[in-house]
């Protein structure tokens, strides 16, 4: 998780209204979305709480999302599992470049570095050989 401050975003015309902050969180949210969006990704690296939060019904948008801001220089670090057979550099390049533009679309604010970490890669037999409403099934048996 990124540090409990917020991050200011810098006003653009000369009548300014007030300040605008957004919390490291909603930015994690963004880049988190981003990512699992582009194709040949198969899932974000999760925690230990975002795996509980998981299993209590609630969906953490940010796993897999580290940010750094230090004076005033967004890092981020995207975690990731791939399909088998994709191409690592193309996704991965993907990745870096619609993270960058979509937090760039959505809040103005632009990354100095986009950190692509693979931390796995899924064979697609495994994918459908796993029910997750059905963790502990032996093979071919459904309750």
């Amino acid at each position: 998780m990124a540090e409990d401050t917020n991050i200011v975003l810098d006003s653009k015309t000369e009548t300014s209204l007030g300040q605008i902050e957004i919390a490291p969180e909603v930015i994690e949210i963004i880049l988190g979305i981003a990512a699992s969006q582009v194709d040949g990704v198969y899932k974000m690296r999760g925690t230990l709480s975002s795996s509980i939060s998981q299993l209590l019904g609630r969906e953490d948008r940010g796993k897999g999302v580290k940010l750094t801001v230090d004076a005033g220089q967004i890092q981020a670090d995207i975690y990731a599992y791939l399909n088998y057979g994709v191409s690592v550099p193309q996704v991965a390049l993907k990745m870096q470049d619609t993270i960058k533009e979509q937090l760039l679309f959505m809040t103005d604010l632009d990354l100095t570095e986009v950190n692509i970490h693979v931390v796995g890669v899924i064979p697609e037999k495994l994918v459908n050989a796993v029910d997750p409403n059905n963790l502990f099934a032996e093979d071919g048996e459904d309750e």
